[in-house]
């Protein structure tokens, strides 16, 4: 990798960002003597994005952050068709008022990472619908349509190893890397948007979109990937053992978020400290230098430095004291996550232990997997280990705060409480 000039590409090379780059002199002279624009696209496939897309916005912030114009691109048209990239079958479409709400939802937590008032070099959230739902059919086919070549779009992995396994690859979902090409084209005659940036899985539509650009006359455009994280044993970034770690806080609260990054494992703590905040590299150089039990330390500051951007300084700060208070002090901690139970619930019949831990608080995944962290001394109620797999709990179980304890390990609680 060459010695980048711009405070930009040096910055995402020296924290890990960089994976692939289509002209590295010629990306790396652009950012040095100009204010770029830039953009990374969002599909809304669910109400909130997950935490895999963290590096991505990212990448955003720190393009802001050194002084370039950074565009968080909406797809409410490529939505309606799904990016099939790299995916084993096609994605469920979406009504129009299902993409529209996942948009309003997914909109609110770009702005604790981007500033969209900030003069020159504000933010833009932009929605791809403007050009694509009303395009004419027939016109684009001959004007955009024409530009690409069928034999090099299914020499794409993401096309070629679906083809491969056998697996169909329907005609709408063959246009989703026309309709991103055609993305970039239309963001450069807009905006002057000069570089698309995206996971390495994009690689292959970004270049679509840069070869478009100049058939269709837009000056150079250039492109950037980072890699595919998975975390050091292996698995996939975003996701957890209870689901998806989502960053809307009406899906996932700031203390579970806070608590998926302080479980990240040893090997990885260096790398997201450089990739998942803005903590100065010298400041990570010297955390990096802790061993021992002054790791787990790290890892409280990694998960807290986290939060703080995306849920905020206090409620990052509440997430560590709930933490501590729960794990070094045995306390029963007020904001822990809870379940409320129906009026009822707890009548004379109770609640299996099986169903409470599984079914009711989501701590393990089926009632089997209950039944043997059972044997192996795994599940407590209030703090005492469970024994019997048959055990019901009963309002008897309630705390004098009027809740039921419920804990998987060391670090997974659940509070009951019957409303």
């Amino acid at each position: 990798m060459m010695s980048f000039r711009s405070d930009f590409l040096r910055t995402l090379d020296e924290r890990g960002f960089i994976h692939q780059i289509s002209d590295d002199e010629g990306l790396d002279k652009l950012f040095a003597t100009e204010t770029v624009t830039a953009y990374i696209g969002f599909d809304p496939t669910a109400p909130s994005l997950h935490a895999g897309s963290l590096i991505q916005i990212m990448m955003l912030h720190w393009l802001q952050a050194t002084g370039h114009r950074a565009v968080s691109l909406m797809g409410g048209g490529t939505g309606m068709v799904g990016d099939p990239s790299f995916k084993d079958e096609a994605r469920q479409l979406m009504t129009l008022d299902t993409i529209e709400a996942n948009i309003a939802s997914i909109k609110r937590v770009f702005s604790n990472y981007l500033d969209y008032d900030a003069g020159a070099t504000s933010a833009l959230m932009i929605n791809n619908a403007e050009w694509l739902r009303g395009l004419n059919y027939l016109e684009f086919l001959r004007d955009v349509g024409r530009h690409f070549s069928v034999n090099r779009m299914l020499s794409f992995d993401s096309v070629k190893m679906r083809l491969e396994r056998e697996q169909s690859l329907s005609f709408l979902e063959f246009n989703y890397m026309i309709l991103q090409a055609y993305d970039f084209v239309e963001l450069a005659k807009r905006y002057d948007c000069r570089l698309q940036m995206g996971g390495s899985d994009q690689w292959g539509n970004i270049v679509n979109g840069i070869d478009l650009g100049h058939r269709m006359g837009t000056p150079q455009l250039y492109a950037l990937t980072s890699p595919l994280l998975t975390t050091a044993s292996g698995a996939k970034m975003g996701k957890s053992a209870n689901g998806a770690v989502w960053l809307n806080a009406d899906m996932l609260g700031a203390y579970e978020f806070w608590q998926y990054w302080r479980n990240t494992e040893d090997a990885d703590v260096t790398r997201f400290l450089k990739l998942y905040t803005t903590l100065p590299m010298s400041e990570i150089a010297r955390l990096s230098a802790l061993g021992g039990a002054e790791i787990n330390e790290v890892k409280k500051i990694l998960a807290t430095e986290v939060t703080a951007m995306l849920h905020g300084r206090a409620a990052a700060e509440a997430a560590a004291e709930t933490a501590r208070k729960t794990f070094e002090e045995g306390a029963l901690a007020a904001d822990l996550p809870t379940v409320e139970l129906a009026g009822g619930t707890l009548g004379a019949d109770g609640i299996g232990v099986l169903s409470a831990f599984s079914e009711v608080a989501g701590l393990v995944a089926s009632n089997g997997e209950a039944r043997r962290q059972i044997k192996s001394g795994g599940l407590r109620v209030n703090d005492v280990v469970v024994t019997d797999d048959k055990r019901v709990l009963t309002p008897a179980d309630l705390t004098p705060e009027g809740v039921i304890k419920l804990s998987f390990g060391k670090k997974k609680h659940v509070l009951l409480k019957p409303v």
